[in-house]
């Protein structure tokens, strides 16, 4: 799972300020007025932002592992990992929660960066199957555990905003692979861990 390939024809921060410009007058309002002067700029710095995923390698990301773990071999949980994406389809903001599960081997990894592949497949254009997919496919190539499981539950504006426009609906997806796939008992297990209280209400 690695980088994508720099996109040599990538406009530059000029192009991309007009194309907004462009958009703001298909959208029936003038580019030039005192209001939407600075709005091009914003966008564009907004843009580097939104899809700062393109430049992370999320593999790299998990390379420094940890061995000395006294013999730890349970599930290592990281729930509601906040993270915010955007549709491929519309451009439209997807904002929601990752949980992400593994069964360590003989590595375990820092907590933090279980966050931060989270946010490098965020961070680009996407739909959250995908994204679901490639968070877990990435943690069990690195760290070669027992077994992964990675659950989404987000809202997408695009069809809260627009279409269909029904708010408070929310999506949910799942990858389990190894031991949470093959076995009951294990992903009852995690279930259960998921269900607990939050450490706030302890």
């Amino acid at each position: 799972m690695s980088v994508p390939e720099p996109n040599t024809d990538r406009p530059t921060q000029q192009e991309a300020e007009q194309a907004v410009r462009t958009l703001l007058r298909w959208a029936g309002d003038d580019p030039t007025r005192e209001g939407l002067l600075d709005t091009p700029a914003r966008v564009a710095r907004a843009y580097t932002d939104f899809f700062s995923g393109y430049a992370i390698d999320p593999a790299n990301l998990l390379r420094r592992t940890f061995s000395e773990v006294d013999g730890y071999d349970e599930i290592v949980l990281l729930r509601d990992i906040r993270f915010e994406s955007h549709c491929e389809h519309h451009l439209a903001p997807i904002i929601g929660r990752a949980h992400v599960a593994y069964l360590p081997r003989q590595r375990v990894v820092g907590i933090s960066k279980l966050a931060r592949v989270v946010d490098a497949y965020a961070r680009r254009l996407q739909i959250q199957e995908r994204m679901t997919a490639q968070i877990a496919n990435t943690i069990n190539d690195e760290l070669e555990p027992h077994g992964v499981a990675v659950i989404i539950e987000s809202a997408h504006e695009c069809m809260t905003t627009r279409g269909v426009h029904k708010p408070g609906v929310s999506m949910v997806t799942s990858t389990m692979l190894g031991v949470f796939r093959n076995n009951s008992d294990t992903r009852r297990e995690l279930m259960a861990m998921l269900n607990r209280p939050a450490v706030s209400d302890y």
